[in-house]
Parts: C-alpha cells; sequence; structure tokens
C-alpha cells in the first residue's frame, strides 16, 4: 500500500503534541534553506526485549563471521525544508490514522502470508513535524548530509517510491536482509548524496545499510540505460 503524495503538497496544521518528547519544535526556515540530518539510534532503544534479541542476533552473527560483537544500530532522518521538518523512518505499525504519522507505504515483516495481522507489517513515514523515538539515546548524532533544499526535498519525494520487500529477508537478492537501515541508505544513496562514505558509530554495526544500497545502484543503472534506449529511438527515429 502506497500514498504518494508530493513533499511540497504537505501543509502544516502545527506542532505534533509529542515533539516535546523527542526533536525540539520545527524550525521556521528561509524559502531558500534546507537540511538532511543522520540519526544513529541504539537497537532496542527504550524497549529490553528488542535490545537483548538484537545483542543475542549480533552474538550468533559475530560468532558466525568469526568476529567481535558490535552494537547495532537502527538509523532515521531529519529533514528540514522551508515548509516545516519531516522524520522519516521505518517502524513498526501502529494504531490509528497512518496519515497522522505521514505513511507512504507498509511491508510485511517475516513473511508475506502474516500481513494480514498489524504486527507483521511495517510502515514507512515521512511524519511532518514527527518525531523520531528515543532520539535522546542517538549516537554520535545528528549527522549533517547536506544544506542543499534541492537535496532535501529529493529525499522527501523519493518515499513514495522506496521498496518494500519483506523485512528481514533478501528477497532483492542483495547479499543481506533488508531493514530499516536499507530504507535510509536507499534514499540517501537516490538523492545523490554519498552514502558510500558514510559510516556508523566506532564499533557500531548497520546491517541492512549495504543492500539499500545495492538496490539503490540497481535502480540507477536501470535509469540510465532506459534513458539510453529512449535516446537511441529518438536518434534512429530523425534518421
Amino acid at each position: 500500500m502506497r500514498r504518494g503524495v508530493s513533499a511540497s503538497r504537505l501543509v502544516s496544521t502545527g506542532s505534533h503534541p509529542a515533539v516535546s518528547r523527542g526533536l525540539t519544535a520545527p524550525v521556521q526556515l528561509l524559502p531558500t534553506s534546507g537540511s538532511v540530518d543522520l540519526y544513529w539510534l541504539p537497537v532496542g532503544a527504550g524497549g529490553h526485549s528488542v535490545r537483548l534479541n538484537g545483542r543475542i542476533f549480533e552474538a550468533v552473527a559475530a560468532r558466525l563471521e568469526r568476529r567481535s560483537p558490535c552494537d547495532l544500530y537502527h538509523s532515521a532522518l531529519l529533514v528540514r525544508v522551508p515548509e516545516g521538518q519531516f522524520v522519516i523512518e521505518q517502524a513498526p505499525v501502529r494504531r490509528g490514522d497512518g496519515s497522522e504519522r505521514g505513511v507512504v507505504a507498509e511491508g510485511a515483516v517475516g513473511t508475506r502470508w502474516a500481513r494480514r495481522f498489524r504486527i507483521f507489517r511495517y510502515e514507512l513515514r515521512r511524519w511532518h513535524n514527527g518525531v523520531i523515538p528515543d532520539v535522546a539515546e542517538a549516537v554520535e548524532s545528528p549527522r549533517r548530509l547536506t544544506n542543499d533544499l534541492s537535496v532535501a526535498r529529493s529525499v522527501l519525494d523519493l518515499m513514495p517510491s522506496v521498496p518494500t520487500p519483506v523485512w528481514g529477508r533478501d528477497e532483492l537478492h542483495a547479499g543481506e536482509m533488508w531493514n530499516s537501515n536499507s530504507v535510509i541508505s536507499w534514499v540517501i544513496a537516490s538523492s545523490g548524496l554519498d552514502a558510500e562514505s558514510i559510516r556508523p558509530p566506532q564499533g557500531g554495526r548497520v546491517p541492512g545499510w549495504r543492500a539499500g544500497l545495492m538496490v539503490a545502484q540497481r535502480h540507477q543503472v536501470v535509469g540510465v540505460q532506459q534513458r539510453g534506449s529512449a535516446i537511441g529511438a529518438y536518434v534512429r527515429a530523425r534518421a
């Protein structure tokens, strides 16, 4: 399920009441200013069971790969444009009207057959005046990725186009599972920013990041090939 609304059409109706629990109140920007900030959040921040499961997962992965365990991180973006600020994130589906959280798409968790149950679905958010849960626990954050307004708008406009494969699976054959980090790296790379140079906090790991980069690169190659074919067809028609 996708809800493709251009970011330029999103209008604020006031600050979200939960803003005080996370990010600071929205900042009024000049008409030509914009920015994109990256946040690294410890996996399971604010939730004991999720954090414990993350540690078990990483301990097993480290043993199989014969390396030391790392701290695991989940990523999110805060995009500021003259219309306001937007939180970009993949998260579990919550009760209530998704439009209030800027939901643009949903996907299955674990397996497609179970997606009819809410707990087995995730949502992609482009949340106007939204919040990043547990932002107080963010590490080495925020990291400013750009001050270019056109890039910030591109990040917002790309959200309805983010792939929505099954979370925790490698349906796109990218070499690792698709998750929230895949969404963020896909958006960053697809907007034209240098996602390859981004590194997690020291001693940390971001599972799924490479999957987003690989899929974004594929889409870019296909786009170039399609444009080349269109140009070739035009030239032949004019010959």
